[in-house]
């Protein structure tokens, strides 16, 4: 199998590999990596950020948003250290 070109920080055998195993298009291929390795690398603070902001567009109340936040926190792959409601808000607004 011939090398894939990298992407900018997508290994290109991992994008072959996504290739072989989906039958997806190359450049999608690297396109689904590159959002997953983004997904794993967002710390605490972006994430709670923007699932804040997700949530707020939805019209989400925050009485509602921290429980929601918290819950995902604790499930993510790389659980994150848990947060109080306090240090949620104050991630989100300084």
């Amino acid at each position: 199998m011939s090398r894939l070109p990298a992407q900018q920080g997508v290994p290109s055998d991992l994008v072959a590999h996504v290739v072989a195993s989906t039958g997806l298009p190359p450049g999608t291929a690297a396109r689904v990596v590159s959002d997953v390795i983004e997904y794993f690398t967002e710390t605490t603070e972006q994430f709670v950020r923007r699932r804040h902001a997700e949530l707020q567009r939805r019209d989400v109340r925050n009485a509602r948003i921290w429980p929601v936040i918290a819950g995902e926190l604790a499930n993510r792959p790389v659980r994150a250290a848990e947060l109080t409601e306090r240090q949620l808000r104050r991630i989100v607004y300084g």
